[in-house]
């Protein structure tokens, strides 16, 4: 079984909306919105879906790999999602990390408040 191609209006589309993306993560970058390290991974989803989008016989092929035969274009859906999944990991592990930096630097504070109010009894 042959699997179907992309339609160019599909591809179209993706391709503008993966572009924009990526203007929109340098924008804030520049804009200092978004922490260069941040974004990496955003600018990383933006190029593979970018490239994805617009070569359409490559995602057709990739497609036909992964076993997708009735619709190509879903392979960008699921590596979007993909990426998405990675980013909201990474996000969770830095939150979690702040998260324990917030907890000791609240027990300093009140060692330090408790060493002031016994100095000044």
């Amino acid at each position: 079984m042959i699997a179907a191609q992309t339609p160019f209006k599909v591809s179209l589309a993706a391709t503008a909306a993966s572009v924009v993306l990526v203007l929109v993560v340098f924008e804030l970058i520049r804009s200092r919105r978004l922490r260069e390290r941040y974004a990496l991974l955003w600018l990383l989803t933006g190029i593979v879906l970018v490239v994805l989008s617009a070569w359409r016989g490559g995602l057709n092929t990739i497609a036909g790999w992964l076993g997708v035969r009735g619709y190509p274009p879903a392979v960008l859906f699921a590596v979007g999602l993909l990426f998405v999944i990675l980013v909201l990991l990474h996000y969770s592990t830095v939150i979690s990390r702040l998260s324990d930096q917030n907890v000791v630097l609240a027990q300093r504070l009140a060692l330090l408040e408790e060493r002031l109010t016994r100095r000044d009894e």
